[in-house]
């Protein structure tokens, strides 16, 4: 999935939030604190690192919408922004009373950190290899979030769950609880807590508003997703809401709920909250639907050994291109688009559902790719790069996220390759994305299915986009995934670089260079093979001199966008 800044957001709800919060005695203290020779940023710094987003208006055609409907869209946008203040919540423990600090200081230093702790969702940079630049906060943000202890070692915790039964093992290592200490004297050191628990009051306001927003609609699928999810807010259980999110179709496309696992760099285990309010474009999505024909013809040829390969993709692969409302939760970057569920067992059973949020791919290409373009690439290369390229691209991107393999066989045990590759798995995930997307591309381009002007791009258009992403950091998952594959290419030759540091496509070496770094990484998920992907993230997952040359030319260009969602104003 590709993440946010958030300026339609109000101020005074997450005020309200955090002293309500604190009154129901939610923990608020931190842990290490940032070393007193590490000065924070000063306003005028700040005010740098903020214009990195660029500000961008999204719009939706909300009025075409009949008024009943209009009104639902309302509910889901004050649900959407409870997702907001959940996830602030599950960064990190002490985001709540940071925040009242910071909203009572009306500085513009105060105001400059505001802004910058809302696009991060708490006081470290994500852009900055996460270094924090409010003072008194710690030095390194948490690698276990606030899903786990914060005076646990990741060691405590692993052995821990070794001593639970197999339920247990399988809850505590689960999407949708937390794992909190026990009372002195208890005869375990930790107890599991169920989310619908752990965020009882958030999740129950949300769920009011989701039945609420369903009981206006008259969209009988869109009725049915939205009891179903709120149902499951109070209940943990995600299934029945996720099959009903797959098979969702109606002019409102929502997705909200706790959905990736970046947060918790542990174990990428525990799911984060987010919402996508969104309105589907049918012109669009009716283009892209004999996508969704073709995946089992991809599936049967990946460049993998014909065991690995799935025989039977779930019965459903829907692809939605939509325009989005608003957005809020889960963040580092503003999502392009996504492919969801995660849940092994729904994409077992049902496949996932690829959501294309184009108004905002529209909005990154014209702000951010382009001018990157101009910076990065060689000039012949430059005139290459298309939306169409990026855009189908990002699509294929996330196809790939449902292929390949998920349930797999380690040492005679049904697994996951999440499970395996513990924390090396979102890096590794989106590195596969990304590349056999482009592999996938080219397989379609011989099919005759993808136009022949988007091959004469796509590569082009992949490299400067390389660009765009490994700007958000190689701490995030989806920077440092792009870095592996950068620098394998760079290795193969089919990525050169010129004597003025610009960066061109060897066109002859590029396809074999793509169908090589997919089978590898392909083969090294079906082996659950944690030591490989550890290998690879630490000699791969790296910023190299020419590259960082290129990085330090785009100072100039945005990082990316800070929407506007004009549309939500409700």
């Amino acid at each position: 999935m590709y993440v946010p800044m958030k300026s339609m957001i109000s101020f005074e709800p997450f005020a309200t939030f955090v002293i309500v919060a604190s009154l129901l005695g939610v923990a608020l203290a931190g842990t290490v604190l940032l070393a007193a020779d590490q000065a924070p940023p000063d306003q005028k710094q700040l005010e740098l690192m903020n214009a990195r987003f660029a500000p961008v208006e999204i719009r939706a055609d909300v009025a075409s919408l009949p008024a009943h409907e209009q009104h639902a869209l309302g509910k889901l946008v004050q649900a959407a922004r409870i997702m907001d203040a959940l996830l602030l919540r599950q960064v990190w423990a002490g985001n709540l009373a940071t925040l009242v600090e910071l909203l009572d200081d009306r500085s513009p230093l105060g105001q400059a950190r505001l802004r910058y702790f809302l696009i991060n969702k708490g006081p470290w940079s994500r852009l900055d290899h996460n270094r924090p630049f409010l003072p008194g906060v710690p030095a390194e943000k948490p690698g276990e979030a606030n899903f786990y202890p914060a005076d646990a070692s990741k060691a405590d915790v692993e052995r821990w769950i070794g001593t639970l039964s197999v339920p247990a093992q399988a809850k505590a290592r689960g999407f949708f609880t937390t794992i909190r200490r026990t009372t002195p004297g208890s005869a375990s050191p930790f107890q599991l807590v169920p989310y619908s628990l752990e965020y009882q009051g958030e999740l129950g306001q949300a769920a009011r508003l989701l039945r609420e927003a369903a009981a206006l609609t008259t969209q009988p699928t869109l009725k049915r997703f939205l009891d179903t999810r709120a149902a499951a807010f109070l209940s943990d259980d995600y299934y029945a809401s996720d099959v009903a999110w797959m098979e969702l179709d109606a002019s409102i496309e929502p997705t909200i709920g706790p959905y990736e696992v970046y947060e918790d760099e542990w174990f990428n285990s525990k799911a984060a909250f987010e919402a996508f309010i969104t309105l589907r474009d049918d012109a669009e999505t009716a283009k892209l639907e004999k996508f969704g024909a073709h995946l089992q013809d991809i599936e049967n040829h990946l460049p993998i050994d014909l065991s690995l390969r799935n025989p039977a993709l779930g019965a459903l692969a829907p692809i939605r291109v939509v325009n989005v409302v608003f957005t809020a939760g889960d963040s580092g970057v503003q999502v392009a688009a996504f492919n969801l569920p995660n849940d092994e067992r729904v994409i077992r059973e049902k496949g996932s559902k690829r959501v294309m949020l184009k108004n905002v791919q529209e909005a990154k290409f014209r702000m951010v790719l382009q001018p990157i373009s101009k910076v990065a690439l060689t000039k012949a290369d430059q005139k290459k790069v298309s939306f169409d390229a990026f855009f189908t691209h990002i699509l294929m991107h996330e196809l790939m996220h449902g292929l390949g393999p998920h349930d797999i066989f380690v040492a005679g045990r049904q697994t996951t390759v999440r499970q395996e590759l513990k924390e090396t798995y979102s890096a590794i995930e989106e590195a596969k994305a990304d590349i056999s997307g482009l592999w996938s591309l080219q397989f379609l381009v011989d099919k005759g299915v993808v136009p022949a002007a988007i091959a004469a791009s796509m590569y082009d258009t992949f490299l400067a986009s390389a660009f765009r992403s490994i700007r958000f950091g190689i701490s995030e998952a989806h920077g440092r995934g792009i870095a592996i594959q950068l620098n394998y290419l760079l290795d193969k030759g089919a990525v050169t670089v010129a004597p003025d540091g610009t960066f061109a496509i060897a066109s002859g070496k590029m396809p074999g260079a793509v169908e090589a770094l997919t089978r590898e990484i392909m083969t090294l998920q079906a082996a659950g093979d944690y030591a490989h992907a550890r290998q690879m993230i630490e000699t791969l997952g790296i910023v190299r001199p020419e590259v960082q040359r290129v990085l330090d030319r785009l100072a100039e260009v945005p990082v990316d966008i800070a929407p506007n969602f004009t549309s939500a104003a409700f």
